[in-house]
């Protein structure tokens, strides 16, 4: 935990706020099949705004690297090597730790274990990294954190974009030549999955792991592009030039990816590469766009509410999944019919007052809310929780 009153850029920190509010938005509605068409994601190809809220806070935390990075003057020094080490392995263990704890709620009130004395079945939960998902969103975010990392410090900058050229070509190639479009076990990233990961330890999807192994190395060009959108955010000084060259490099990427798309659509459960180029391009832009409001028109009065997420990211969406988790398993209502916490409040409160769609929404709006004061008073301390 860190106490610090360091100059923040608070375009980047709202656009990180907005991010990971969305995220606890859309991962928590009152019940998942009352859910609008926007709020959810697309079921194979295609793209949502619910589709966008992780992609764009990988390209969040390319630019991040980029300022923490330049700390060490980009080298591959013992401080910079051991920052990044250190990191990467946190940041999975906290992936891991969700993992877990979600994990062993599920299997404590399981009917299978219901009738065993509290310890034995406490037990019996508990272990159970058999079955653990290795691999979800914050692992991803990790992984390619410090892959992207270690890149960045051992090779020259000039030859960055070559390496994320080959990235994204060479997984189209894969995609092409290996049912990277079928929505089944057919496809090379469920085959590599199943191979390396195995069924137990895998999300799956229809036979698809979404942050999947093979999926991962557009992941890691996805982080190296926000990587240079976070080298024009610092190097250029003047706010004019700043928001004209990411507003320029948004439209080349977005408009790359689209027509893209045309052979190799955008899908984010195999991180195609035509969806790596629309979601960055859209990320660029809506920083320059936030850039503008806030540093040119000065209009600010709006921004609290999404620094609050901002300025203690992981430690809100880990924090919203930890009570999503809880909410979600403590039982009211013990039998066949089970109801848990977050089932009574939409199914007995909201859902009779407004209705299946609004009352889920809104049930999504309040767990936003309620996360939101507990971010507030962090943000009130200027504390800031970093790994």
């Amino acid at each position: 935990m860190k106490n610090t009153a360091n100059k923040r850029i608070l375009a980047l920190d709202i656009l990180r706020g907005i991010t990971i509010a969305g995220m606890i938005l859309v991962n928590n509605p009152g019940s998942w099949s009352k859910v609008y068409v926007p709020l959810g994601h697309a079921a194979w190809n295609g793209l949502t705004p619910t589709d966008l809220v992780f992609p764009f806070f990988m390209t969040i935390m390319g630019i991040s690297m980029f300022i923490a990075l330049q700390k060490f003057n980009f080298d591959a020094s013992a401080p910079s090597i051991k920052k990044i080490l250190k990191r990467t392995i946190l940041l999975y263990l906290v992936g891991l730790g969700i993992a877990w704890f979600s994990l062993t709620c599920r299997n404590f009130n399981s009917a299978a274990l219901t009738e065993l004395p509290f310890f034995q079945r406490l037990g019996m939960s508990v272990w159970n990294f058999d079955k653990i998902r290795i691999l979800g969103v914050i692992p991803r975010l990790a992984i390619c954190y410090g892959i992207g990392s270690l890149i960045i410090v051992t090779m020259k900058h000039k030859y960055v974009p070559r390496l994320i050229a080959i990235l994204l070509i060479g997984y189209s190639i894969l995609l092409l030549l290996g049912n990277g479009y079928e929505y089944n076990t057919t496809n090379i990233l469920s085959i590599v999955d199943y191979k390396i990961l195995g069924e137990a330890h895998m999300y799956n999807d229809n036979g698809i792991e979404p942050e999947g192994v093979l999926s991962t190395i557009p992941a890691i060009a996805h982080v190296l592009l926000g990587f240079y959108i976070g080298k024009i955010t610092m190097e250029t000084v003047d706010i004019h030039q700043k928001i004209e060259r990411l507003f320029i490099v948004g439209a080349i990427l977005t408009f790359s990816g689209f027509l893209l798309n045309y052979g190799l659509p955008i899908n984010k459960k195999i991180w195609s590469p035509s969806f790596v180029l629309v979601t960055t391009g859209l990320g660029s832009t809506l920083l320059a766009l936030l850039i503008w409001i806030i540093d040119v028109k000065g209009k600010k009065t709006w921004t609290r509410f999404f620094e609050v997420f901002g300025i203690n990211p992981l430690f809100m969406y880990t924090l919203a999944a930890v009570f999503s988790i809880v909410i979600g398993n403590i039982i009211l209502y013990p039998g066949a019919e089970k109801t848990n916490l977050k089932g009574y409040i939409y199914s007995e409160m909201l859902q009779p007052l407004f209705g299946d769609y609004p009352g889920s929404l809104i049930f999504a709006l309040l767990f936003v809310g309620f996360n939101w004061i507990f971010g507030y008073y962090l943000y009130k301390k200027k504390i800031y929780i970093k790994l």
